[in-house]
C-alpha cells in the first residue's frame, strides 16, 4: 500500500484496541441501521468503533464534504447537516451525537450495559480527535463515482489499517455499502493471516462474518469486498481500490 499504509496504521495506534473486538451476537436485526457517516470524521469513528464491538451489520451512506448524494437526506430529516447521524428502522429512532449514538446501540443491541470507557466522552472524542490527524491530508472532499445497482459489502473492523483506505475510497466517491462487522473474539485472530495460514491455524472466532468468510474462502483476511454487480469477490486494499476506481470512479 506504499505511502498510504503508515498514517492508517498509525491512526489504529492511537486508538488502540477501540474497534477491533467485538461481542459476538446470534443474530442481526431485521433491518440495517443506517449510519450517515464520514470516514475521517473523529465523532464518526466513535460510532463505527461501537458498531464493531457489537457485531453490527449496517448500511453505510457516506456523506463527504461536498457530497450531494446522501448529506441533503439528513437534512431533510434531522434539519442539520451534522454528522454522525443514525437511522434505525427496527425502532424508529433517528439520532445526531456521536456518544448518543453509542449509548442507544448499546442499549438496544449490547449485552451487560454501556461499558466503563463510552461513559467518558469527552476524553474518548479528545482520542479520536487526535488518530483523525494523521489522516487529515487524505481527500475528504466528493468524488462522486456511479452509484452501483446493487449495494456493495464490506467487510472490516473499524480498527483494521487496511480497510480504512478502502472505506475512504467508498467514502469519496458517495457510494453506499453494506459494512459487514469483522471484528476479533478469539486469539487466532490476531494472527496475521500469512502467519495462520503458514502454521495450519484456522481461524475459529465467534464472529459469523469471519466464519462466513472462512467457509466460502478459505481465509479471512480484513478487507474482504463482495461486488454483486460484477460477480467478483475481493482480498487486499491495493486489489479492492483498484476495482472501485475502475467500475465506479469518475
Amino acid at each position: 500500500m506504499g505511502s498510504n499504509f503508515p498514517t492508517s496504521l498509525l491512526t489504529t495506534t492511537l486508538r488502540g484496541v477501540s474497534g477491533i473486538n467485538s461481542q459476538p451476537r446470534d443474530e442481526q436485526p431485521a433491518h440495517l441501521p443506517r449510519l450517515y457517516d464520514i470516514e475521517n470524521c473523529p465523532y464518526c469513528r466513535l460510532v463505527r468503533e461501537a458498531i464493531t464491538e457489537l457485531d453490527l451489520d449496517v448500511l453505510i451512506l457516506p456523506c463527504p464534504k461536498g457530497g450531494e448524494r446522501f448529506r441533503p437526506q439528513v437534512v431533510e430529516a434531522g434539519g442539520k447537516a451534522q454528522f454522525p447521524y443514525l437511522l434505525d428502522l427496527n425502532t424508529g429512532k433517528a439520532l445526531y451525537e456521536s456518544m448518543d449514538i453509542v449509548a442507544y446501540l448499546y442499549e438496544e443491541y449490547g449485552k451487560g450495559g454501556l461499558p466503563l470507557k463510552w461513559r467518558v466522552g469527552p476524553l474518548q472524542k479528545l482520542g479520536s480527535s487526535l488518530a483523525s490527524a494523521p489522516r487529515s491530508t487524505r481527500p475528504q472532499r466528493a468524488r462522486t463515482g456511479k452509484l452501483p445497482g446493487e449495494l456493495l459489502e464490506l467487510y472490516s473492523f473499524e480498527g483494521s489499517p487496511y480497510a480504512r483506505p478502502v472505506r475512504e475510497v467508498l467514502g469519496a466517491l458517495e457510494i453506499p455499502y453494506i459494512l459487514r462487522s469483522c471484528g476479533r473474539s478469539d486469539w487466532r485472530d490476531w494472527l496475521l493471516p500469512g502467519v495462520r495460514n503458514a502454521l495450519g491455524i484456522v481461524s475459529e472466532g465467534k464472529v459469523a462474518n469471519r466464519r462466513l468468510l472462512q467457509q466460502e474462502h478459505g481465509k479471512v483476511s480484513i478487507p474482504f469486498l463482495f461486488d454483486p454487480n460484477t460477480e467478483e469477490a475481493l482480498f487486499e486494499s491495493e486489489r479492492i481500490i483498484a476495482h472501485l476506481q475502475a467500475h465506479y470512479g469518475t
